[in-house]
């Protein structure tokens, strides 16, 4: 696949970094364990996410707060910007019990609770048309994901493949393609992911020029660059990156 030029490339672009203050207006429970927020406020105007894996970090403060400064001293973690408008932000969230501080607050915080948003602060923005694509990941990959998926042109070739814990963690997402669904039970995060990436020989190659995108749990990484060295693709042309990792709660995607 290496050896013919590709009709596609990956670009960095820079963004403005911005520090915004938002507000919880509404929360919708996708499954048990995944639901959306929508952040609202007038500094969201001009908010913009060029690349559908992009990252902005979200600063959950643990009460209401008397100044900027303290509310960028507040906890953070990262998230993908799922879509916005002037002054609305929707972000999807994984919920597994009580850990952290984020997944808590996008469960349980009350509505007009404020929140700080900062970033993106840089995008890697696919330009031209990919010959197929693979799709991977676990929940926190979902709304890249989602973003992702919008782009793929009716009938080009394409997997979607989404590891959950259960059929419990199944929702919607608009495709060309229907997506598989991997269950991991009670064994650990992207141990499905990995036995099927494992799985897959060069003859189950998706297509020609593909573009690869693989996020999950940090141990992902290995076996996914082995996929992308087993099919000959261009490390150029695929991302694969562990979103979080297991026992660091301060673990945070490289850009």
């Amino acid at each position: 696949m290496s050896d013919t030029k590709s009709g596609f490339s990956i670009e960095r672009h820079g963004l403005e970094l911005r520090f915004r203050t938002v507000t919880l207006a509404a929360r919708e429970w996708l499954a048990p364990d995944f639901v959306r927020v929508r952040l609202s406020g007038p500094e969201l105007a001009g908010f913009d996410s060029l690349g559908a894996d992009d990252h902005m970090r979200l600063f959950f403060p643990d009460g209401p707060v008397g100044s900027i400064e303290e509310l960028r001293a507040a906890p953070s973690r990262e998230y993908t910007p799922l879509a916005w408008g002037d002054d609305w932000l929707d972000v999807e969230f994984a919920v597994h019990g009580d850990e952290g501080v984020a997944a808590p607050w996008a469960a349980t915080a009350a509505l007009g609770s404020s929140i700080g948003v900062g970033g993106p602060r840089g995008s890697a923005v696919l330009e031209g048309t990919p010959g197929s694509w693979l799709l991977m990941g676990d929940e926190t990959a979902i709304p890249a994901i989602r973003r992702f998926a919008a782009m793929i042109p009716e009938g080009t070739p394409a997997r979607i493949v989404i590891e959950t814990a259960s059929p419990d963690g199944h929702v919607d997402i608009a495709a060309p393609v229907a997506v598989e669904w991997l269950h991991r039970g009670d064994a650990p995060a992207g141990s499905a992911l990995i036995s099927f990436l494992e799985s897959l020989a060069v003859d189950d190659a998706v297509g020609a020029d593909p573009f690869v995108f693989i996020a999950a749990e940090q141990s992902i990484v290995k076996p996914g660059r082995a996929l992308l060295a087993r099919w000959g693709v261009d490390t150029a042309h695929a991302i694969v990156k562990g979103y979080w990792k297991r026992g660091e709660a301060e673990y945070h995607a490289p850009h």
